[in-house]
């Protein structure tokens, strides 16, 4: 299994690499002794479908987060970031790492992946790092800052330990340990963030994780549109929701086809318990799930169990309030979504004249089942992706956790520009905030390469 590779580099050239030395050499007083990074990415389609076990269909993106690291005789680890917004933080490497998760702080990220790592590979004591990090991944954007972050540090952990993992290994450490700051998410970010490869884009699978490249049709980009509004997975309870929904829903259909739920919790264990197709599996959402929301206690005497086991064996920590749970829409969202991404991957690999339009199609499809069905979209992102259509999108939607953040849109490569001009006045321009935030919001994406160890030469 490959291991992330290490590049030698010149940092003379390249201003953002020289920033970040000279700002670690007048923090700590020396240089650093190695760089690691690791991107963001985009999803192009399979949205909330990975904590299902669904396959997923990102590539990743040129921004992500980089750090400089050194090793340190103090006993502590030491954190600093380049944006003055992110305060300095230090830990002592002979206590238990605590997160916070009542409190997301930038810094506990990092420290997920430490612990995370930490624990893997059974580290008692951890030798003291210095780090400075620079992140061009816009925060709370949908395009996995957060995730990046934490690769990043498991990643330079790993070698500052002086050991050696898998990008598969150390794509599923992280997932498991981002769990740490709350997020129950899938495990895509973090695949895509040590699988990817640079001019792809990839169909990440789980159970085994595997990636298949997917090669882009020629004759079209896409484009990445910020609609201003952030949504922080860790600190809010949209995201964990949809997640039990999705495991409810799990225990329902399974209890109406004669199953035993015990041990089912993701959709995707159903189908194939069922041996069904995905399109029987949407027909089965739509014969046993009404539309109307359910209450705790049909639930409960459905599956025949006590309102204390739905809150402890169903409910996440802060799901706790929850009363009412919209089964049908979520289910029905996963099961058709699970499908267009493998429509997606076959439209690539067909390379058929007309695969442009029918990518658009099913990217369309797919950000009305996230608005109408899985209810993650807003008001501003449905806005920005009916402006993507106009402008020139053959196919646009929202991309990562939802409620805020990003689109993406397929453009064809000779209406980019005025795609891009028309996109910036309709909507960035008309508005003092989002016209300021332009800049970094607005961009053309092209498959980046994974997580990787920079030594400079």
């Amino acid at each position: 299994m490959a291991e992330p590779p290490k590049i030698k580099t010149t940092i003379a050239d390249n201003a953002r690499m020289q920033n970040l030395k000279t700002t670690f050499e007048a923090k700590y007083g020396h240089a650093p002794l190695f760089y690691a990074y690791a991107p963001g990415r985009v999803n192009l389609i399979g949205e909330h479908i990975d904590y299902c076990g669904y396959s997923v269909l990102p590539m990743a993106i040129e921004q992500n987060i980089l750090a400089a690291v050194s090793l340190n005789e103090s006993g502590n680890i030491q954190l600093a970031n380049t944006n003055p917004l992110y305060s300095d933080f230090s830990v002592s490497c002979s206590e238990d790492i605590a997160i916070d998760r009542d409190n997301p702080k930038w810094y506990y990220y990092f420290l997920c992946g430490v612990k995370g790592i930490q624990e893997h590979l059974g580290i008692s004591t951890l030798s003291g790092m210095s780090c400075v990090v620079d992140g061009t991944i816009p925060p709370s954007s949908g395009l996995s800052s957060s995730s990046a972050l934490v690769c990043c540090a498991g990643l330079l952990t790993t070698e500052a330990s002086q050991k050696s993992l898998s990008k598969v290994a150390l794509a599923e450490i992280c997932a498991k340990c981002e769990r740490y700051i709350g997020t129950e998410g899938g495990g895509m970010d973090q695949s895509i963030s040590f699988l990817a490869e640079s001019g792809t884009a990839k169909l990440i699978e789980f159970q085994p994780l595997r990636a298949t490249d997917v090669r882009l049709p020629d004759g079209a980009v896409f484009v990445i549109s910020n609609c201003c509004v952030e949504m922080n997975k860790a600190a809010s309870a949209h995201y964990n929701i949809r997640v039990v929904e999705c495991r409810i829903s799990t225990k329902m259909l399974a209890r109406a086809r004669g199953l035993d739920p015990t041990g089912l919790l993701k959709l995707a264990q159903v189908q194939s318990a069922l041996k069904a197709s995905l399109e029987e599996m949407v027909s089965l959402v739509d014969e046993v799930l009404h539309p109307e929301p359910y209450d705790r206690e049909e639930i409960c005497k459905i599956l025949g169990i006590s309102p204390e086991q739905f809150s402890t064996e169903l409910l996440s920590a802060n799901t706790q309030h929850m009363t009412h749970f919209k089964l049908h829409q979520r289910a029905k969202h996963v099961y058709s979504e699970a499908a267009r991404v493998l429509k997606f991957k076959s439209v690539c690999d067909s390379r058929s004249p007309d695969s442009i339009r029918l990518l658009g199609d099913l990217m369309n499809q797919s950000h009305e089942s996230c608005r109408d069905l899985y209810e993650c979209s807003c008001p501003e992102l449905d806005q920005l992706v009916e402006i993507c259509s106009r402008s020139g999108a053959v196919g646009s939607r929202l991309t990562g956790a939802g409620w805020g953040g990003c689109a993406v849109s397929m453009v064809p490569t000779d209406k980019v520009e005025s795609f891009l001009q028309a996109v910036r006045e309709a909507y960035y321009q008309p508005e003092a905030r989002r016209a300021e935030m332009e800049k970094q919001s607005l961009f053309v994406s092209k498959p980046a390469g994974g997580a990787a160890i920079l030594l400079e030469e």
